[in-house]
């Protein structure tokens, strides 16, 4: 069958498609041919493209500005036959370039697995059955059912349509989404002309529609073009964006402060050779070798953790942009509650009827006045029932002892109703199969199908109250008689039950002659027969209720945005926090699409930052409502599940998908996805993201003053004519392994306490602020005083040079030691971290002190790198010196921080 797959399926009729993929319409494929299909045309899916070798990528970690310098260095002091300093210097740069390539391959084979396990599902006919299966398990010849919201899994010729449009944007170009049709095209059609035809990764943005697999994997067309498939997201945030600015900036003020160096020192009559070291060893000093993979590391570490708590991020930016978030604007259904939607109530025929039992298991009983009921001696309550039975595309199965439910939760919700009643779907559809159907799209509120037998037809409607009411003529009694309708008796008994907190759906039938015209929307326009309401309920999660707690903690404001009627929403707002007791003073807004669409653009820029809960949004009012939002210099957060949202997902500063019940077109659109449905999982991401932003932070708040310290130390030793007290080896031995084994840790860092309770991180803000740059400067100072001093006072003692520069070098390696304990925190004291909430840190800190002993005694180690033993009075002086350093950050901490707390006074 093979060289079948070459045909120009466009160009074929119905009939022939089906016998050239030997397959059947109504049954699908077996069991075994599949297995066979599968076995012959291989995983639908596209060998993705070959990214940049891995030699390649090595490679690149040596093109940085910084690091052209170290080479030069390399390079020059071979020349001049200083093989240990060109051997050093060489050795840091390429452990540096093996951290940096070995964290950014794992980082980009981390963001394809997680994109992977974002699989594609597809609805097919096997066996005569419905099924959801993952999309790489199709081949050709498969029935597949597409609708509103799905990526098209492979390449289809189309069998049925339904008002069906496809967004091809990713195949063709075109940005209009394209009305599909079934039915022949020329043989010479063009690929964006072929209107029968759906191509594998296109949108289905509109409709419904049945088509045959024709092409998988690589045989699509999409497959034969390749492009989709491209390198992972490139590991660049804002803040690492910075950092190549500071770093490019650094470049500059070395190059600036070398040849001042160098010039000074000839002018003073030293010779070219010492003036040469002592650049070297400057711009060895000032370069932050450790830096690149410090900031890749701690990205990585800040994906996994977000993964972990089922936060997975598309586009690393937002890892850094959560950090300022300023308001969430979230659905409710499934996001904010349970997703397990629950009939409660029901008025048919003016009674109202109460259901007991929650969840999706089918226990429960029907009362009215506090008596159970007959259900046959009831046939409004019985019609509105079958209704919601059969106007429904959601099953309840039995799977382990536990029901569960595939398809929307509140249809399942009257499935759930219907067999409490003990309606049983089999049974209602053998009586009335279906034969054609409406399905539900926003701007219509309803969904309607249409079914009967050889001598009877009805179509039963479900959508929105008004909707359906608009449509109804007459109402059908608690007996079973027509009589006029009274719509406004209905709206009182849906507003008593949206009062409640209940999401309310009316119902309606309508009998027609048999036709062979397709069920449209003009069928049911007007004539119907109103049968009434269920009324049910989606409790809030629990987590989500702590959740928005923490959020406003945080100063981040949410707002629920939901097409639920108005009253609902601000029913289960209430519950959540987001709204206070109904006339309270102060109490946010609640308004819906009506509402909004009457503001202007400049009124509701006001109305959006006051407002806590927005119904029956359209999706054009969402767009609306993040750009007013952001118009007041928000940092948004959009959460989406459907089509409809991909417009605000894609404004919005954070898109957020669904990862269970999402659209592939709201999924494509967002930055992060959440693989549970649940607002926690947004508020323990932006949790995430200040841990991330504060720890990278935290690092550069730390290096710095190192680089600062060494810089000085050379220019003080020039300008005052003497010996470098930190020989450039030396100086690599200390930033490379302190780097590694202390600053590193700092990406290990728990989150501090109250980080939910600070404001939101003002992206305008500067990297390094005025009191940062202040504490590094103080720093550096302090190391630059202490080594140059000790230095000096060991020359002065009679120490020998490289004693003194043991001791010079020793200074630098604990005087950082203590000052990390300084940067595990830059507000709060060690005490309240506690000391040992970062094992990792200490960790390090045991292998430094052992290498650093190392350094001093080893002689292999006092070969290379020029130091000596030392006694027990040179350790004094250096633990002492360097533990000032972490006093008088302590007490700068201790100073702002009462500083802090008068202003807030």
């Amino acid at each position: 069958m093979k060289e079948i797959l070459e045909e120009h399926w466009h160009h074929l009729p119905d009939a022939e498609v089906i016998e050239l993929l030997e397959t059947d319409l109504n049954r699908g494929l077996d069991t075994f041919e599949v297995g066979h299909r599968q076995a012959q045309f291989g995983t639908n899916a596209i060998t993705q493209k070959k990214g940049t070798s891995p030699l390649v990528l090595f490679l690149m970690q040596f093109h940085q500005p910084l690091v052209y310098i170290l080479l030069a260095a390399v390079v020059i002091t071979s020349l001049l036959g200083e093989w240990v300093d060109s051997g050093v210097i060489f050795g840091v740069v390429l452990v540096n370039a093996v951290i940096g390539f070995i964290q950014e391959a794992k980082a980009v084979k981390a963001i394809e697995a997680l994109a992977q396990s974002l699989t594609t599902t597809a609805t097919v006919i096997r066996c005569e059955e419905r099924r959801q299966i993952p999309a790489t398990e199709l081949v050709p010849g498969d029935i597949v059912l597409l609708q509103s919201g799905d990526k098209v899994p492979a390449d289809m010729r189309l069998l049925t349509t339904r008002e069906l449009q496809i967004d091809e944007s990713a195949l063709t170009g075109e940005s209009v989404p394209v009305q599909k049709q079934n039915g022949l095209l020329p043989h010479d059609t063009l690929l964006a002309d072929r209107l029968n035809m759906a191509y594998s990764s296109t949108l289905v943005t509109y409709g419904i529609a049945t088509g045959v697999v024709v092409a998988t994997g690589n045989s699509t067309e999409i497959g034969r073009i390749n492009e989709l498939i491209a390198s992972a997201d490139i590991l660049t945030t804002p803040l690492t964006k910075k950092i190549a600015r500071f770093s490019g900036l650094l470049l500059y003020v070395i190059l600036g402060l070398a040849t001042i160096t160098f010039v000074v020192g000839i002018l003073r009559g030293e010779s070219w050779l010492e003036m040469f070291m002592a650049v070297v060893a400057l711009a060895v000093g000032a370069i932050p070798e450790g830096l690149p993979a410090a900031v890749t590391i701690t990205l990585a570490i800040g994906v996994a953790k977000m993964a972990r708590r089922n936060a997975i991020i598309r586009k690393l930016p937002a890892v850094e942009t959560l950090g300022s978030t300023t308001v969430i604007c979230s659905d409710k259904t499934g996001t904010l509650t349970q997703n397990q939607m629950t009939v409660q109530e029901l008025y048919a025929g003016g009674d109202l009827f109460l259901f007991s039992g929650t969840g999706y298991a089918p226990e429960g009983q029907i009362t009215r006045d506090n008596k159970a009921i007959a259900l046959p001696e009831l046939p409004a309550l019985r019609e509105c029932l079958i209704s919601g039975l059969l106007c429904n595309d959601a099953s309840l199965l039995r799977v382990d002892d536990e029901w569960r439910v595939e398809g929307d939760p509140t249809e399942a919700a009257l499935v759930v109703a219907a067999r409490k009643a003990g309606l049983e779907r089999d049974v209602c559809s053998a009586d009335l199969p279906r034969l054609d159907a409406i399905p539900f799209e926003s701007q219509y509120q309803y969904m309607a199908t249409e079914h009967g037998t050889a001598g009877y037809r009805v179509i039963y409607l479900k959508g929105s109250v008004e909707s359906v009411l608009d449509r109804c003529s007459n109402t059908l009694s608690r007996t079973g008689e027509l009589l006029p309708n009274d719509p406004g008796r209905c709206l009182r008994a849906a507003a008593e039950m949206a009062g409640k907190g209940l999401r309310v759906l009316a119902f309606a039938r309508l009998g027609r002659e048999i036709s062979s015209t397709a069920l449209g929307h003009g069928d049911v326009a007007g004539g119907l027969t109103f049968l009434g309401l269920q009324g049910m309920i989606d409790p809030p999660r629990p987590e989500a209720v702590e959740a928005v707690r923490a959020c406003q903690g945080a100063g981040i404001q949410v707002k629920m945005i939901t097409g639920d009627h108005v009253i609902t929403a601000a029913a289960i707002a209430r519950q959540i926090g987001l709204l206070g007791d109904a006339g309270e003073p102060g109490e946010p807004l609640a308004l819906n699409g009506r509402d909004l669409a009457a503001l202007s653009d400049a009124e509701l820029i006001g109305v959006a930052q006051r407002s806590a809960v927005f119904a029956r949004v359209a999706p054009e009012q969402k767009l609306r409502l993040v750009e007013a939002l952001q118009a007041s210099g928000n940092i948004v957060a959009m959460t989406g599940d459907g089509v409809n949202d991909a417009p605000a997902l894609r404004q919005a500063d954070i898109g957020v998908a669904m990862g269970i019940t999402g659209t592939e077109v709201a999924k494509e659109a967002a930055d992060m996805l959440l693989t549970d449905d649940n607002f926690s999982s947004i508020e323990a991401a932006v949790e995430e993201g200040r841990g991330v932003y504060d720890n990278l932070v935290k690092f550069i708040t730390w290096t710095l003053p190192t680089n600062l310290g060494e810089g000085l130390v050379i220019l003080a030793a020039v300008f005052a004519g003497v010996e470098l007290p930190i020989l450039p080896v030396q100086i690599l031995w200390i930033n490379m392994t302190t780097a590694v084994l202390l600053g590193l840790m700092l990406s290990f860092e728990p989150k501090e306490p109250r980080i939910m309770q600070r404001p939101p991180i003002d992206p305008q803000k500067p990297l390094l602020t005025r009191e940062l740059v202040i504490k590094i400067w103080i720093v550096g100072f302090l190391l630059l005083v202490g080594s140059f001093g000790l230095f000096e006072w060991e020359l002065q003692q009679g120490s020998s040079v490289a004693v003194a520069r043991t001791c010079a070098v020793n200074l630098f390696v604990f005087g950082e030691l203590f000052y990390l304990f300084n940067c595990r925190s830059l507000r709060h004291s060690i005490r309240s971290l506690g000391f040992f909430s970062n094992r990792w840190l200490l960790l390090g800190v045991g292998i430094m002190i052992l290498l650093q002993l190392l350094f001093t005694y080893l002689p292999v180690m006092q070969n290379a790198f020029g130091s000596q033993s030392i006694g027990l009075r040179h350790w004094g002086l250096i633990i002492g010196t360097s533990f000032t350093i972490y006093v008088v950050i302590e007490i700068e901490k201790w100073f702002r921080r009462g500083q802090l707390a008068r202003t807030e006074c």
